[in-house]
C-alpha cells in the first residue's frame, strides 16, 4: 500500500505457518518501506480463519480481503490499529482452462511446493492507520495483491513488483525462480504489464524468452522478448527488511525485500518502437539465493 504522495508505504503479509513438527500459527507480517522496520506478530492457529467462497481471512480481531483491511493489533510493546478501503480493482483475468491464473498451466503441476497467484493488479485506497502513535494516511493511494501458498519457497529468485510509475494506470510484475520439484528442479518465470488497460503476460508457458543480463548485489538486470514485444528492465535495491519465509512449512528462512526499489522499465514492438518507458522509486524487489543458478538456467 503506497500513500499519494509516496509518504508512506507498508506492505502486509498475513498467513499460516505448519510444520512437520506440528508447530502450527498464524502470523502477521508488516514492512515499513520507508525505514525497511518489519514486525511479526503471531497468533494462535485456533485464531485463523478463512472463506472457501472469496478472498477474505481474518486473525484475530484483524480481517484481510480483496476490497478491506482491518487492524487491531496489540501487545506489550506495540500495538496498529484502522481501517483500509479498497476499490477499482484491476483483477488480473482468468479462465479455469484456457486462461488459468498468472502461473498458466503449471497452476496444475501437482507436488509443487509454492504456488503464486495475482489478486488485483492495482486498485485505488482510502482510509487511515495508526501504528505506535503514528498516523499513516492512504486516501487517494494506491495497492496491490498477490499471493502464495505450499510449504516453502524456491530456491533462489528474483521477484520484481511496481504500480506506482509516473505514468498512470500501468502495473507491473515479473517472477523468476529456481523451483525444487520431485527432487529436482527447474527454473522458470511469469509476470505481466499493465499500461492503457491493455494487458501484457509473458512467462515461460508462453514461449518468451528472458535473458538476466545483470545479477549482484543491489542490482538486477533483464531483458524479455517475445513475438510482439520486448521489456527492457532495471531494478537497484535500495533499503531492506528482513522478513520470515517457509521452509517445509516452518518460518525459519530470513530474506530481503526493498519496497523501495528503484525501477526501470522499457517496453518496445517487434519493430523495434518504444511504446513506453518509465521509472519509479517505490517498487518491491526480492533477490533471495544463488543468482548465478538463475543466470546459467534461465534463457
Amino acid at each position: 500500500m503506497v500513500a499519494s504522495t509516496n509518504s508512506s508505504i507498508l506492505s502486509f503479509i498475513p498467513g499460516i505457518s505448519i510444520s512437520k513438527d506440528g508447530e502450527q500459527h498464524a502470523f502477521i507480517q508488516i514492512i515499513d518501506g520507508k525505514t525497511a522496520q518489519t514486525d511479526y506478530y503471531s497468533f494462535p492457529i485456533e485464531e485463523f480463519s478463512f472463506s472457501r467462497k472469496e478472498f477474505a481471512i481474518a486473525i484475530g480481531q484483524n480481517y484481510f480481503s480483496r476490497d478491506k483491511i482491518i487492524l487491531n493489533i496489540r501487545n506489550d510493546t506495540s500495538f496498529i490499529t484502522g481501517e483500509i478501503k479498497m476499490s477499482e480493482q484491476v483483477e488480473f483475468p482468468t479462465h479455469a482452462i484456457l486462461n488459468p491464473e498468472i502461473m498458466g498451466w503449471y497452476r496444475f503441476v501437482p507436488f509443487m511446493e509454492c504456488y503464486h497467484g495475482v489478486v488485483s493488479m492495482t486498485h485505488q485506497l482510502e482510509g487511515q492507520l495508526l501504528k505506535n502513535g503514528k498516523a499513516y494516511n492512504f486516501d487517494r493511494g494506491i495497492g496491490y495483491i498477490e499471493k502464495d501458498w505450499g510449504s516453502s519457497m524456491p530456491a533462489a529468485w528474483i521477484w520484481i513488483q511496481s504500480n506506482n510509475f509516473n505514468k498512470g494506470h500501468s502495473s507491473f510484475m515479473l517472477s523468476v525462480a529456481n523451483i525444487p520439484w520431485l527432487g529436482k528442479s527447474f527454473t522458470g518465470f511469469l509476470g505481466f504489464f499493465l499500461h492503457d488497460k491493455k494487458l501484457y503476460r509473458f512467462a515461460t508457458y508462453t514461449n518468451a524468452k528472458l535473458k538476466i543480463e545483470k545479477s549482484e548485489s543491489d542490482t538486477v538486470r533483464i531483458t524479455i522478448k517475445n513475438r510482439k514485444n520486448t521489456f527492457s528492465i532495471l531494478a537497484v535495491r535500495k533499503n531492506s527488511g528482513l522478513l520470515k519465509a517457509p521452509v517445509k512449512g516452518s518460518m525459519d528462512r530470513r530474506i530481503p525485500e526493498s519496497v523501495d526499489a528503484r525501477l526501470e522499465l522499457s517496453v518496445y514492438d517487434k519493430k523495434g518502437v518504444l511504446i513506453f518507458c518509465d521509472s519509479t522509486s517505490v517498487s518491491g524487489l526480492e533477490m533471495v539465493g544463488d543468482q548465478k543458478l538463475l543466470m546459467k538456467l534461465v534463457k
